[in-house]
């Protein structure tokens, strides 16, 4: 590679000008200047060559550190070719030499002009520095160009003074080389690669930091052409031009600052780990750092930074702090350095740090890199870190931190603890094995009995995770007789062995008996979480109503409560309430339940919070939200996919809808209540493909399941209408009838509108004539008392179809019309379509319906008026005693409805009225 001509055009101008001169009889010295791989030497041979084209005479002279102790070392390589000067006693009296020395270059300027060329000046012996000194003050009366080229580069140990310190400026023509321009370094890798893409270019540029030597080196080591990517460690490169450019560099610079570069790289590591809170960075001070670690003077430490800054080698990061451009400069830096001594430094730089008052993560993030510290300070460090990390939320910095402190000292309380802590964040972290390991290890060691029972519970939470119900609750089971004398301990295990049965059919049955048996007889021994899931369980079998089920959950709510037993209470009154339709106290339970739990403890409910938290926006066909939030990485159907499956039907999607269904084997998927929604949501999307035969299947199984497992309301999972819906559809009526009727049973003991009203309007379309007329529109308004959502709108399509059957065509719009326009309103693609086509089945068409504010509902504008307001959502649900959630699903719809996606145009869009947001939409269809 040869470097731009745009960047040695000012250095060759300079020197071609001045042998202009020296033709014309007036010398000059031209001292080219710049830090290691800048060119200099480049420049100064392209110079002599042109020189000798032109007829000038050329002398040259290397200089090298090796030579500084010989006298005229450099001069020698000039004049070694002079007849007169064969054998010249160079020993003696330095001043009759360099006179004797002018003479002969007097002689050579006789002859012709001459152009005399010195690399590398600063490395030149002390007696040829003063004889080119003193030489270049006769220049300007011979036809000499004494071109010389001297390094200038910043370093910790201070240079001495340049050649031309004592001359005066009007001698002497100083031009400084500079690293390449980004642009220019850019157009020499793509010389070399011109189908190279952009970000593999920028990263050459950044490792080599525009360094004409570095960039050379390195394109020499890619130049086989594989490496799709520039690499991050030397080791990946051949034949190794990069890594001895990089060690010429650190050479040329001295021990001092090739000390404090491999120190700073050091540092370096140790900040690889993703970036701290700037707040705390703010006490470090890393020229300090690096001078104290390095034994270099702070204030050359600070300057060399700053230079290394303005060459391209270092980049601040985000924080300020002082980085190498690319990782493999780093690592290039650190290429002879063992292993041992930088562990050991990072050891020095961590106490250190401390010493400074940094915090625990910088801190922390040093330990990470060392061996044993076996200090006291050592392992609060890193457990506070780990705490910081889980504060932000970075679980996998608290995990490195939490398994870097398991290597220093710890007593079997100590180290118990922390395996529990370290198992539960593991089992988060995606691909990660090892939580059960950790949680096993944990529950061995003979810690005190509590924190035996917190790494039960956690180890039989992630047994249970792992679809292993039955391994998981024995592990609870197995701590009952040894902490008999710790009856309130036996009770978290009983409610944990509670929580985690509900994954197991068999299991779940035999806890619940037992949990009956013992209320019969002793209902005292019982906590209220207890008592609660006795309630819930009654519930699913179909066994209370709401109202009933409610009002004994908020009596157990209000007793004293258990700290270690309210999370198991909370979670399962969410549940209830949310079947019960009390999405807001739910929501509420739900927040509270979450904001107690501890991300390092696993706890069986914490998974069961947030799948009643997504049944909470399933509940309210909040299906943006639904479709918004990831899915998580699991081998079988969880809760969230069955949700994501129905929204994705319900909104029109069945292409993304199919693929998600076909991404898992049912047939080896454990048995669970998950899998069960995920039959019945997969079963809804056969039905809207038409596959009513594999829709009939999958309802029907799902009810066998929920059956044998004593789940018989339709509160859980409404499997009778659904099955029913397709009976009729197969023309099976009889079949479909008594579906209906069992579900209306059911539904009539828990007794709240969704349930009832579903019921009945299926049970309405399968009765038909005037009887089911009259089902289907007690259906309706008896919907119209429960959540707006799916519901409502499948019931007013159901008594149009049924009016337009009857030949009541005209009566039948209305409802058509309300159904498709609730649908467009609630984003029910499915339901929207569906209404629209029997609109048109009974020869009517879609009435043109009003977007913008005269499309909200009076729930809608008030929230939207107070958020135009300035109000945060924390304040409009204390004013108007809602939950968070409800106020933000309000706002989602009204932003849908104006046409609006930022809180900042509310205003806007209030105020502009129906004139300018509230254009009319008619049917696509006429």
């Amino acid at each position: 590679m040869s470097r731009p001509a745009c960047a040695l055009r000012e250095a060759a101008r300079l020197l071609a000008t001045a042998t202009e001169r020296a033709h014309a009889g007036t010398g000059r010295m031209v001292l080219l200047r710049g830090a290691t791989g800048t060119g200099r030497t480049t420049v100064l041979e392209a110079a002599a060559e042109d020189a000798a084209a032109r007829g000038m005479q050329v002398l040259r002279a290397r200089c090298s550190a090796g030579d500084s102790a010989i006298p005229f070392a450099a001069v020698r390589q000039l004049f070694c070719p002079a007849i007169e000067f064969a054998d010249p006693s160079w020993d003696g009296d330095e001043r009759a030499t360099g006179v004797g020395l002018r003479r002969v270059l007097r002689a050579y300027a006789e002859q012709s002009p001459l152009l005399i060329t010195v690399d590398d000046v600063h490395l030149a012996d002390p007696a040829s520095r003063r004889w080119l000194v003193e030489s270049a003050r006769l220049l300007d009366r011979l036809p000499i160009v004494l071109a010389a080229t001297e390094r200038s580069q910043y370093d910790v140990d201070p240079p001495a003074q340049g050649l031309a310190h004592s001359l005066s400026p009007a001698l002497v023509t100083t031009h400084t080389l500079t690293r390449l321009a980004d642009n220019s370094a850019v157009e020499a890798v793509r010389s070399v690669f011109p189908d190279a893409d952009d970000s593999w270019i920028a990263d050459c540029v950044r490792a080599s930091a525009g360094n004409p030597l570095l960039l050379r080196a390195l394109l020499d080591d890619l130049s086989d052409g594989g490496h799709p990517v520039v690499p991050d460690t030397s080791a990946a490169l051949y034949p190794g031009a990069f890594s001895a450019a990089v060690q010429w560099w650190l050479d040329c610079a001295g021990p001092g600052t090739a000390e404090v570069a491999r120190t700073l790289a050091i540092l370096d590591e140790g900040w690889d780990h993703g970036p701290a809170r700037s707040a705390a960075f703010r006490v470090l001070h890393v020229p300090s750092l690096l001078a104290e670690l390095s034994g270099a003077d702070p204030a050359r430490v600070a300057g060399w930074i700053t230079a290394m800054t303005g060459l391209g080698l270092l980049r601040p990061d985000g924080m300020g702090r002082p980085r190498y451009a690319h990782p493999l400069l780093r690592d290039e830096m650190l290429t002879g350095v063992p292993a041992a001594r930088r562990r050991t430094a990072h050891r020095t730089t961590a106490e250190a740090m401390l010493h400074r008052g940094v915090c625990s993560e910088l801190v922390a993030r040093q330990l990470l890199l060392t061996d044993v510290v076996d200090a006291p300070w050592a392992l609060p460090v890193l457990q506070d870190a780990a705490s910081l990390a889980l504060r932000e939320g970075h679980i996998e910095d608290a995990v490195a931190f939490l398994r870097r402190a398991l290597d220093e000292p710890l007593s079997d309380e100590s180290r118990q603890r922390l395996l529990t802590e370290l198992g539960s964040l593991e089992y988060g972290v995606p691909g990660s094995s090892a939580a059960i390991l950790r949680l096993t290890e944990a529950l061995r060691l003979p810690g005190p009995p509590q924190e035996r029972v917190r790494a039960a519970v956690a180890l039989g939470t992630a047994l249970t995770g792992r679809g292993r119900t039955s391994a998981g609750v024995e592990v609870l089971r197995s701590l009952y007789d040894a902490l008999a004398d710790r009856p309130d301990l036996v009770r978290i295990l009983r409610q944990a062995f509670l929580q985690l049965s509900d994954n197991d059919q068999l299991v779940r049955q035999e806890a619940y008996k037992r949990l009956a048996e013992v209320a019969g007889h002793s209902p005292e021994t019982i906590s209220t979480a207890g008592h609660a899931y006795l309630v819930k369980y009654a519930v699913a079998a179909g066994l209370s109503s709401a109202k009933e089920a409610m009002l004994r959950l908020r009596g157990l709510l209000a007793e004293p409560a258990d700290p270690l037993s309210e999370p198991y209470l909370l979670g399962t009154v969410a549940a209830v309430a949310q079947w019960a339709d009390e999405l807001d106290e739910a929501e509420r339970l739900v927040e509270r339940g979450l904001a107690g739990q501890r991300p390092d403890f696993l706890h069986p409910m914490h998974d069961s919070l947030l799948n009643t938290r997504k049944d909470i926006v399933a509940a309210r066909a909040d299906y943006p939200r639904l479709l918004a939030e990831p899915l998580p990485a699991a081998a079988s159907p969880t809760n969230a996919h069955a949700h994501a499956l129905t929204a994705l039907v319900e909104t029109g999607r069945t292409a993304e809808a199919e693929r998600l269904a076909e991404a898992f084997d049912l047939r080896t998927a454990p048995d669970s209540w998950e899998l069960n929604r995920f039959l019945y949501a997969r079963g809804g999307l056969r039905a809207a493909n038409g596959d009513l035969a594999g829709a009939l299947h999958d309802f029907l199984e799902c009810g066998r399941r929920q059956s044998a497992r004593e789940v018989f309301s339709p509160v859980v999972t409404p499997w009778r209408t659904a099955a029913a819906e397709c009976h009729l559809a197969l023309g099976v009526p009889r079949e479909a009838l008594a579906l209906a009727e069992e579900e209306l049973r059911l539904a009539r003991v828990w007794n709240t509108p969704r349930t009832v009203g579903r019921a009945l309007r299926v049970l309405g379309t399968a009765t038909g004539g005037r009887r089911g007329l009259e089902l289907t529109q007690e259906a309706v308004r008896l919907l119209r008392s429960g959540p707006a959502g799916p519901e409502i709108v499948a019931a007013l399509l159901a008594l149009g179809r049924q009016l337009t059957a009857s030949g009541e065509s005209s009566r039948a719009r209305d409802p058509l019309r309300e159904a498709a326009e609730l649908a467009e309103r609630l984003g029910a693609v499915r339901l929207r379509d569906l209404a629209e086509e029997a609109l048109r089945a009974g020869g009517a068409r879609r009435r043109a319906t009003r977007t913008g504010v005269a499309s909200l509902t009076d729930s809608e504008r008030r929230i939207a008026e107070l958020a135009a307001g300035g109000r945060t959502n924390a304040e409009i649900a204390d004013l108007l005693h809602l939950a968070r959630r409800t106020v933000e699903t309000h706002l989602t719809h009204s932003y849908r409805k104006l046409g609006i996606h930022r809180r900042s145009a509310l205003s806007t869009a209030l105020t502009g009225g129906d004139a300018a947001y509230g254009s009319l939409v008619g049917d696509r269809h006429t």
